[in-house]
C-alpha cells in the first residue's frame, strides 16, 4: 500500500510541474488574428492586402474558341495558304487562353495610385492557318522553339501600366482609340475601319477631367508594332507572285506618334474625336533588289525626306434604346493620310490581302485578288529618286454594330464595317503613287507572258465586312457564343495576266477578280 500511495503522489506531482512548465511557456495575450478585409471603394472584387492601405482585385477569364475557314479569334482566310485555298491551309485553328490579372489602388492625396497588368496564357493551333512545311512557324526541323508545340505554349501580355495623378505610364491603350477599340459588338479581332488598341501600346498619357462627364486625353505612342504598315521603296521592284506589294523600307522610329481625344460620356451614351500625327521615315533610295536589304550603296545613296501623316476619328454610343434594356449602338469612322494602320487595323498587324478564287477568263487558271498596304510609297536612286519623295497613302474606313438583349440569358450583335485604301495620282503619271506602282507592277509581272487586252492597272481597293454573333449565358459570367463573318474584297484591276503565285500555285494566267469568304467562330467563356 505505501507503494502505491507513494507512485500516486509522485505522478500527482510529475503532472503538476509539467503543467507549470507549460503555463510559464504560454504567451500572456495571443496575437490578434489579421483577416483580409473587403474593399469596397473601387467596386466588387477587391480587397486590402493585410497590413497595408492598398486594394488589388485578381481576375480574368477562361476562352477557349475555334474559327472554320479562318484564322484564331475569327481571323478570315484572307491571305497566305488559307487565301489560296492549298492542301496546306487548316480547315479550323484553335486557341485555348487563360488571362489574369491584377489590379491594385491606394488612395493619396494626390488621387488614386493604380497599377494594372494582363498576362495570358494561351495554346493555339500550331501554325495557326497553315500547315506548310516551308513554314518556320511549322517547320520542326527548322524551329527549335514552337511555343505552340506539344506540351508548350506561351504567355502574351496585353496590358502593363501605372496610372497617377492623371498620368499613364506603360502598354496601355492609345488615347486615339474609341472607347470599343475593333469591338463594338464583334468576337473576333480582326473587324477593320478604324484602330484597335486593345492589347496595349507603349506610351505615356495624361487624362483631365473637366465634370460633367467631360474629359480629354494627351499622350505619345511608340508606333512600331501598333501603327506601322509598309514604307515601299518601289525602285526596289514588286514581286512577280503579283501580290502588289513593294518592298518593306520604313526606317528606324524617329518620333512617337502624337494622340489625343476629347470625350463626352453620358447616360444616352457617349461621343468621342480623336487625333493622330504619326510620323513616315524611309531608310535609302539604293537597296537590294528584291528584299530591300541594305547594301555598300544606300548610305552615300541618300534617303527620301521624313514627311508627317495622321489620322482623325470620331465615335457615338447611343444607349438606352427602345428595342430593349441594355441594348446600344456603336458606330466610328476614321480618316488617315499616312497612317493607313489606323483604318485597316487588327489586334495584331495590319493584313496584306492576296485571294484566289474561280474564274470564267478563258484559258484562265484561277482569279486573284489583292490589297496591298502601305503607308507611303516612294522611288529611290542616286539624287532622291522620283521628285516627290514620299507619297502618302490614304484610307478611310467606319465600322459599327448594334447589340440588342432577347432576355437576361440571349443577346445578339449585328456588326459590320467599310474601308477604302488610295493611292494618289493617275497611272500615266510615273511621278504619282498610281502610276510609279502600276509601273512596277507591270514590270515585275510583264516577263512571265502577256496581258489580256482588257487588263488595266490599278491598285486602289475596298474591303467590307459584316456578321452576325449570338451568345448564351445560362449562368451568370459564363458564356457560349456563335459568331459568323463574312469579309469581301473589292479590287479594281481589270483582265488577266500570267503570274507566278507562290507555291504551290502554278505559273499561269489569273483572271483579276473580287474575292470573298466567310468564317465561323465558336466560343466558351467564363469570367471570374
Amino acid at each position: 500500500m505505501k507503494m502505491v500511495k507513494s507512485l500516486i503522489l509522485g505522478s500527482a506531482a510529475g503532472l503538476l510541474a509539467m503543467s507549470g512548465a507549460q503555463a510559464a511557456d504560454l504567451p500572456v495575450k495571443a496575437k490578434a488574428v489579421e483577416y483580409v478585409r473587403i474593399c469596397s471603394l473601387y467596386g466588387a472584387g477587391f480587397w486590402y492586402i493585410p497590413g497595408t492601405d492598398t486594394c488589388m482585385k485578381i481576375g480574368g477569364y477562361l476562352r477557349i474558341d475555334t474559327t472554320f475557314n479562318g484564322g484564331i479569334y475569327g481571323g478570315p482566310a484572307w491571305s497566305g495558304d488559307i487565301g489560296q485555298g492549298n492542301r496546306y491551309a487548316n480547315y479550323f485553328a484553335a486557341r485555348s487562353r487563360l488571362a489574369l490579372t491584377v489590379d491594385t489602388r491606394t488612395a493619396t492625396e494626390y488621387g488614386v495610385v493604380r497599377t494594372f497588368g494582363q498576362a495570358n496564357i494561351q495554346f493555339s493551333t500550331l501554325g495557326n492557318t497553315t500547315f506548310n512545311p516551308n513554314s518556320l512557324a511549322t517547320n520542326l526541323g527548322n524551329n527549335t522553339n514552337l511555343l505552340d508545340a506539344a506540351g508548350a505554349g506561351y504567355v502574351a501580355v496585353d496590358q502593363i501600366f501605372l496610372q497617377f495623378a492623371g498620368f499613364t505610364f506603360g502598354k496601355s491603350v492609345s488615347a486615339f482609340a474609341s472607347p470599343w477599340n475593333g469591338y463594338p459588338g464583334n468576337n473576333n479581332s480582326f473587324l477593320m475601319g478604324g484602330p484597335d488598341y486593345v492589347t496595349g501600346v507603349n506610351n505615356i498619357q495624361y487624362q483631365a477631367q473637366f465634370g460633367n462627364g467631360v474629359s480629354a486625353t494627351i499622350g505619345l505612342d511608340e508606333p512600331t508594332v501598333y501603327n506601322r504598315t509598309v514604307v515601299g521603296n518601289i525602285s526596289v521592284g514588286l514581286p512577280a507572285t503579283g501580290s502588289g506589294v513593294p518592298a518593306q523600307a520604313y526606317g528606324g522610329v524617329r518620333s512617337p506618334d502624337i494622340v489625343g481625344n476629347i470625350r463626352v460620356d453620358q447616360a444616352w451614351g457617349l461621343f468621342q474625336i480623336g487625333g493622330l500625327a504619326h510620323l513616315v521615315n524611309a531608310s535609302y533610295n539604293v537597296l537590294n533588289p528584291g528584299t530591300a536589304t541594305p547594301n555598300a550603296l544606300s548610305e552615300i545613296s541618300g534617303h527620301p525626306e521624313s514627311k508627317w501623316g495622321g489620322a482623325v476619328m470620331a465615335a457615338l454610343q447611343i444607349k438606352n434604346l427602345p428595342t430593349g434594356a441594355g441594348d446600344d449602338f456603336k458606330i466610328d469612322a476614321t480618316f488617315a493620310k499616312g497612317s493607313t494602320k489606323s483604318v485597316i487595323s487588327t489586334s495584331g498587324a495590319s493584313p496584306q490581302f492576296l485571294m484566289f478564287g474561280d474564274t470564267g477568263l478563258a484559258g484562265g487558271y484561277q482569279s486573284i485578288g489583292f490589297g496591298a498596304v502601305t503607308d507611303a510609297v516612294y522611288s529611290g536612286g542616286f539624287g532622291g529618286g522620283a521628285t516627290q519623295g514620299l507619297i502618302l497613302t490614304n484610307a478611310w474606313g467606319v465600322r459599327g454594330a448594334f447589340n440588342h438583349n432577347w432576355d437576361p440569358y440571349w443577346s445578339t450583335s449585328l456588326w459590320g464595317s467599310y474601308a477604302q485604301v488610295r493611292y494618289d495620282g493617275d497611272v500615266g503619271d510615273l511621278t504619282s503613287a498610281k502610276g510609279a506602282l502600276c509601273s512596277a507592277y507591270v514590270a515585275a509581272t510583264g516577263g512571265l507572258g502577256t496581258k489580256t487586252a482588257d487588263f488595266s492597272c490599278n491598285p486602289d481597293f475596298n474591303v467590307a465586312q459584316v456578321g452576325v454573333t449570338t451568345r448564351w449565358t445560362p449562368v451568370r459570367n459564363l458564356t457560349f457564343s456563335a459568331e459568323v463573318g463574312a469579309f469581301f474584297l473589292d479590287q479594281k484591276f481589270t483582265g488577266g495576266s500570267i503570274l507566278a503565285p507562290a507555291a504551290p500555285k502554278p505559273v499561269a494566267l489569273y483572271e483579276y477578280k473580287d474575292q470573298s469568304t466567310v468564317f465561323l467562330n465558336v466560343r466558351a467563356q467564363r469570367n471570374f
